[in-house]
């Protein structure tokens, strides 16, 4: 094998994940693609180079030869989170098949494919059935998938994504990685009271203060919920077990309750379903099953604790946004305390962790995980850290920063993939951006190491 460097092309590049982790590896970029305009520039700032804001519409002999190819390609189209609309997805679902066009034009030796977990089991497999076919049998790679979370190799976050990796040679000489079962704690990626840091908002404080007050209502005996506490639920009895609101006429809907209690009789039929839980007006004749149970768990739950929980509940039932008016306790026999742990305010509820493991950074920037005993978000500089990317500059914007840092990939994990997948070889070349290492071990005989960028002045 040369002792020549490798070209690489990084494609849906984001903040550069991909980039950090070859070029630690002493591999140089050839080519990067990046369509949002604001983490285009910021990628030509951190490292060097002029970034494409369309692949589709640059012709792939216009990409300069290489030898790896990167995507970390759009995954809206088979997220749970999206409308799973997969390969006909208007937007983003034919840019998988600009990457084989790209492959089949310059025939790289390797390649390295990033995306969510689901991309396996979307459309009853029928996706990866095709991505499968033109890999394999239309290119002639002979590839293997995994999935992998970075909380695998020792990083305190669950964060699992589906690797894909190629080889025009074969992959007699591959293996994935081994995993281990110790995780470094997340204060070490934590710093103490940053002064950059973004205060948690009085309202959300007083969220959390409401909500530890109802907690503190359940007597100590008593286990507090493992399903998520809805507290709409709490006097309503709507129909929800052989028949749901849709299926039920106006008559009969009107001789129930609504969320928090609310008398529906006397109300119109679009009144009625205005004062229903969000969750309870879809045109469906049958709920599932999961949502039964939760509905009927909080009935139970509250009609066990309302002599002590009532005034409270009165008080949730006037926050003005819904979400805030659930809890997710996954701390399950932890202390009573939710100032000791992280908190999210996300779409399905006030959202309380342990502090063994980071939550997911996702791209919506309201849900930023929450520092609770300090009284505020995590920084993005310690959201970076988390996903191996520390030390490169990040967007200004907090919310497009979280976005980028939500879509990116771990940087740690690549490097481990690339250095398993590209041939033993030795690399003299020097790495364009000087980096280092920290945090480094051993793990089952793996190298695991955080990748860190000195600042680019």
């Amino acid at each position: 094998m040369t002792k020549e460097k490798l070209r690489f092309i990084d494609l849906f590049a984001g903040v550069g994940g991909f980039h950090i982790a070859l070029e630690k590896l002493g591999h140089e970029c050839v080519f990067a693609s990046e369509k949002k305009i604001n983490l285009a520039e910021l990628y030509k700032k951190n490292f060097g180079i002029e970034v494409n804001n369309d692949i589709t519409k640059i012709e792939v002999s216009e990409i300069p030869v290489f030898d790896i190819l990167c995507a970390g390609f759009p995954c809206q189209p088979f997220s749970k989170a999206g409308k799973q609309d997969g390969l006909q997805d208007e937007q983003n679902g034919s840019l998988f098949d600009k990457i084989v066009e790209i492959l089949e034009f310059h025939k790289p030796k390797y390649f390295i494919l990033e995306n969510v977990r689901n991309l396996i089991n979307h459309d009853k497999k029928n996706t990866w059935y095709y991505i499968k076919e033109q890999l394999e049998d239309r290119l002639g790679y002979e590839i293997d998938k995994h999935i992998y979370s970075p909380h695998n190799f020792g990083i305190p976050q669950h964060r699992e994504r589906l690797f894909i990796v190629g080889a025009s040679e074969g992959l007699e000489h591959f293996e994935w990685l081994q995993t281990t079962e110790e995780t470094t704690s997340i204060f070490e990626y934590l710093d103490n009271n940053p002064s950059n840091a973004r205060k948690l908002e009085d309202e959300k404080v007083a969220v959390i203060d409401l909500w530890q007050e109802f907690i503190s209502k359940i007597p100590p005996k008593d286990k507090l919920p493992s399903f998520p506490i809805w507290t709409m639920e709490f006097g309503a009895t709507y129909p929800f077990e052989e028949k749901t609101p849709f299926a039920s006429s106006s008559r009969a809907l009107g001789k129930t309750k609504g969320r928090f209690g609310r008398e529906l009789i006397g109300l119109s039929r679009a009144e009625k379903f205005a004062n229903l839980p969000s969750y309870a007006r879809t045109e469906e004749d049958d709920f599932p099953s999961w949502k039964k149970n939760y509905i009927r768990q909080n009935r139970a739950f509250y009609e066990k604790y309302k002599d002590l929980i009532e005034p409270i509940v009165r008080r949730i039932e006037a926050l003005k946004i819904p979400s805030w008016q659930k809890l997710e306790w996954n701390v399950q026999g932890g202390e009573r305390d939710l100032y000791k742990y992280i908190v999210q305010f996300r779409g399905s509820g006030v959202r309380v962790k342990r502090t063994d493991f980071f939550p997911s950074l996702v791209t919506v920037s309201t849900q930023i995980p929450i520092i609770s005993w300090e009284k505020r978000y995590i920084t993005p500089e310690e959201g970076a850290r988390i996903q191996s990317l520390n030390g490169i500059e990040l967007p200004e914007n907090i919310g497009t920063c979280f976005s980028a840092l939500g879509n990116a990939v771990n940087g740690t994990i690549v490097k481990m993939i690339a250095e398993k997948l590209i041939k033993k070889e030795s690399i003299k070349s020097k790495p364009i951006i000087e980096v280092k290492e920290l945090n480094e071990n051993n793990i089952n005989g793996e190298l695991k190491c955080q990748i860190n960028y000195e600042r680019i002045k």
